[in-house]
């Protein structure tokens, strides 16, 4: 994995000459929260596709139920 240092400055040769600070910091805020996505689901794992449909499927039909 690359510095954080060498992180910004391929991030800054990507953004356009204009572009603001606010940018500048919505991009380094996306990227560190994808780096913590990313680690996390290294050491806690993911969901399968089709433990993730299993998942919504009885929360939808908790959820009809409650509204009746």
């Amino acid at each position: 994995m690359s510095t954080a240092k060498k992180e910004v400055e391929s991030l800054l040769k990507k953004l356009p000459e204009d572009c603001s600070l606010e940018d500048i910091q919505c991009h380094l805020y996306v990227i560190e929260k994808v780096h913590r996505g990313l680690e996390i689901a290294d050491t806690k794992g993911t969901y399968s596709q089709e433990e993730v449909e299993a998942s919504l499927s009885r929360w939808t039909a908790g959820q009809a139920s409650n509204q009746r």
